[in-house]
C-alpha cells in the first residue's frame, strides 16, 4: 500500500479510490497517455479546463505516489515536462475499461477505439 496516501481500509478498490476519487487525477493521467509527455501549459488546455490550483495539486499527489515524473526542461522559470512512470502506465488498462463503458452507457460521449 502506498504509504503518502491515508487509506479507508484495507479494500483494494476503497483504496485506489482514495488515490484517483475524485474528479480530475485520472484526466491528468488519461492527457499523458494519450500524449505522452506534457508540459504543465499543455496540461491546462485540457478539454475540461481543469482550475490551475488543482492541477498543480493533483500534479504534485500523482508525484508524491509515483504514478507521474517530472523533468525539467527549462531553469528560469523553473518548468517541467510531465510523464507517466510504469506505475503509471499500468493504468492504461483500467483506464480503457471506464472510457469503453461510458462510452457504452452514457449517451452524447465520444466513441474511442478499442486496443
Amino acid at each position: 500500500m502506498d504509504s503518502s496516501i491515508s487509506h479507508r481500509s484495507t479494500c483494494p478498490l476503497a483504496s485506489a479510490l482514495d488515490m484517483f476519487g475524485d474528479k480530475w487525477t485520472l484526466l491528468v493521467v488519461r492527457d499523458l497517455l494519450l500524449h505522452g509527455q506534457r508540459t504543465y501549459k499543455e496540461l491546462q488546455q485540457s478539454w475540461e479546463k481543469m482550475p490551475t490550483n488543482i492541477l498543480a495539486q493533483r500534479l504534485k499527489k500523482l508525484e508524491a505516489i509515483g504514478i507521474i515524473a517530472k523533468q525539467p526542461y527549462q531553469q528560469r522559470p523553473l518548468r517541467n515536462h510531465y510523464s507517466l512512470t510504469k506505475k503509471g502506465m499500468a493504468l492504461t488498462p483500467a483506464l480503457k475499461a471506464i472510457a469503453l463503458w461510458g462510452q457504452e452507457y452514457i449517451e452524447s460521449t465520444s466513441n474511442i477505439k478499442a486496443p
